[in-house]
């Protein structure tokens, strides 16, 4: 059952009841939560995703503010269920029977708000939530925000112009990924490598090898070791092993 409104207390509340301390342990560990490590701070409580999906699903109209409310908590899984809230929304008001660019807008504003203050700050908050609100936003609009974005000294920023483009990917379009990658080449980062790889083995796997491999073959010895192992995962071993050996 859908709650008709709700609140952030409700959400945080549904949340603590189904927390398990031991989890949060494992959590704290696996995001990387530790001094000087990318999640340094994020605090958990130890729920797993299909829960948070499942309460963020009992609140599926949980008001802007409320959500905002989330977003600055302090606890990763409340951030996380706001998210997915936000995704439902988005794809509520972008489909035909209900669709509503207005909200679409002011929601797209919203996220990027929470983005750049800090509140989508970790690998899966960014990958849960890019490709559902800004990529479909872009898909007929200049894609000028992505390259702001991939500019940007914030980690997140740049992962979350990766991410946007696996919108594009699944429409057909390479166009923006490949300029994208191109961009952040030279990005070391872990997280923006494996992101990197990723959307370009996508863009392989789903749009048109050919178009991948020419961009390897451009572009393979500038590319960093873990890129370059996620783009090139689904082509055969002879391929892997000529592009892995122009680095």
């Amino acid at each position: 059952m859908t709650d008709n409104t709700g609140s952030a207390e409700q959400v945080r509340a549904a949340l603590a009841e189904l927390a398990d301390p031991a989890d949060a342990v494992h959590l704290q560990r696996f995001f990387k939560t530790g001094p000087g490590e990318y999640g340094e701070g994020d605090v958990f409580v130890g729920v797993r995703v299909p829960a948070t999906r499942s309460v963020a699903k009992r609140f599926a109209a949980l008001p802007l503010t409320e959500i905002d409310a989330l977003l600055d908590s302090p606890v990763h899984e409340e951030r996380l269920a706001a998210l997915i809230i936000l995704n439902a929304r988005f794809e509520k008001a972008s489909k035909p029977r209900t669709f509503d660019d207005a909200a679409r807008a002011e929601m797209v504003r919203f996220y990027l708000d929470a983005v750049r203050r800090g509140r989508v700050n970790n690998w899966d908050l960014v990958d849960v939530s890019a490709e559902r609100i800004v990529g479909p936003w872009l898909l007929d609009k200049s894609r000028d925000l992505l390259v702001e974005l991939a500019d940007s000294d914030s980690l997140w920023e740049r992962r979350v112009a990766l991410l946007s483009t696996f919108a594009f990917i699944k429409a057909g379009d390479a166009s923006t990924t490949f300029a994208l990658a191109e961009r952040l080449l030279a990005d070391r980062h872990d997280l923006i490598q494996k992101a990197l790889g990723w959307m370009l083995r996508e863009v392989g796997k789903r749009i048109d090898r050919q178009q991948l491999t020419d961009f390897l073959d451009r572009h393979a010895a500038e590319m960093g070791r873990t890129a370059l192992s996620y783009a090139t995962e689904h082509l055969d071993p002879e391929s892997r092993v000529r592009y892995r050996a122009m680095r």
